[in-house]
């Protein structure tokens, strides 16, 4: 009896495995091509950028202070989340003292909190409603941008095929865990973009053309709006695309649970999105951008159950053995094999959460990390918990305010 939950669990294994080894042969041959900046004449878009914000009393005016040293004029629009703290008065403040600083201010304020996606929808629609024709820069309050991030995003839209692009993290205080899932992120998008378009970007700096999505495109009862956004922005026919040129700062959660809070929502926002275009899934003509969709929908929705499902096959078939004793053999050989790769398995895994970097293990413990966060978002869909109402991580707040990023 014991070579049947083996050859599940084997089954299962190589099942979750091969698209993510198919996916990572094809992104890096697809970075070899490269994405070059489009440079010609053409006027570039006027700019406003979009600042959600929600009790961000410790960090708006170092938030503010660094949008005004951007070397481009732009115009600012900030919407708050009925923030029950200083906020507002200090957006005020600032404004009143640095008049000049942008082209245009507005403020729109919520009567209550709905989440950042629906404050997102909101202040797209405002936009829409006033015509504004040009580009929208979406930034978090705990992310600083140096001088020349806004000219570079600006300049990719001289090129009428570039719908989005967003910019490189570079998170401090991250754990290895969080540095080895960000090395495999970046390597995904750049590959993504090279060879058509990535369904995700990093709302903490990006960039997109108002006329490239509508607002009512985004479904309010998730996040993840800025990976609604690209993948949108696709659909809709122009190109998403992620530039490692230009970079954001900001700040990890200073707990491994608290970076795994913030990975397991985010987990469950790509989920609710990759299965809201499940029929982009094999639409031709998306041409390889429908495929790139079907693997990331592999990745984040069938691979954790997969990869749970041969952990179940790998306790059975321990069960057995504990109560019918080993067997001997080819069967006890195939035991011991299928033994020694959970011990690795697991050691990676354990060494992950725990944030100890061990070069040979790394990847294997950030992948099995990934699939246990996107587990817990199937579970937590499963049983109707929405995560789209999320709890500000204070501690980057306070970790920002008392650094010297600027």
């Amino acid at each position: 009896m014991v070579w049947i939950p083996a050859l599940v669990e084997v089954g299962l294994g190589i099942a979750a495995l091969t698209p993510f080894m198919v996916h990572r042969l094809s992104v890096g041959k697809w970075r070899k091509q490269g994405i070059e900046y489009p440079v010609n004449d053409r006027k570039r878009p006027d700019v406003t950028v979009l600042l959600p914000v929600w009790n961000e009393q410790l960090i708006i005016e170092k938030k503010l202070d660094n949008l005004a040293q951007q070397n481009i004029r732009c115009s600012l629009l900030v919407i708050d989340s009925a923030s029950t703290d200083e906020t507002v008065s200090k957006i005020n403040a600032w404004i009143q003292s640095h008049p000049k600083v942008f082209d245009n201010f507005s403020l729109l304020t919520m009567k209550q909190r709905l989440g950042k996606t629906e404050a997102v929808r909101q202040a797209i629609e405002e936009m829409e409603k006033n015509g504004f024709d040009g580009c929208i820069c979406m930034t978090d309050a705990d992310a600083l941008l140096p001088p020349d991030a806004l000219q570079r995003l600006q300049g990719w839209f001289v090129d009428p095929s570039v719908g989005a692009v967003g910019a490189r993290a570079r998170r401090h205080g991250s754990l290895s865990s969080e540095r080895s899932h960000r090395t495999m992120f970046e390597l995904l998008r750049e590959g993504e973009s090279a060879r058509d378009s990535t369904p995700f970007l990093e709302g903490s700096c990006m960039m997109w053309k108002r006329t490239a999505f509508n607002s009512s495109q985004l479904n309010t009862q998730s996040n993840a709006d800025d990976a609604q956004i690209a993948t949108g922005v696709r659909l809709n026919g122009y190109r998403s695309l992620y530039d490692s040129n230009v970079h954001f700062e900001d700040m990890a959660p200073t707990t491994p649970e608290g970076q795994r809070r913030q990975k397991i929502r985010r987990g469950q926002g790509l989920q609710r999105l990759l299965m809201s275009h499940r029929k982009s899934w094999f639409d031709k003509r998306l041409g390889t951008f429908a495929s790139i969709l079907r693997r990331e929908a592999h990745f984040h929705l069938i691979a954790p159950l997969l990869f749970f499902g041969a952990g179940m096959a790998a306790v059975i078939r321990w069960g057995i053995i504990t109560i019918a004793g080993m067997p001997n053999g080819t069967l006890a050989a195939m035991h011991g094999s299928l033994a020694c790769i959970e011990l690795f398995c697991l050691t990676a895994w354990i060494l992950n959460r725990q944030g100890i970097r061990v070069p040979l293990l790394e990847t294997v413990g950030s992948v099995f990390s990934g699939m246990e966060h996107l587990m817990i978002g199937h579970w937590y869909s499963l049983r109707g918990k929405s995560l789209h109402m999320w709890e500000q991580h204070s501690d980057t707040r306070i970790a920002l305010s008392e650094s010297d990023l600027n």
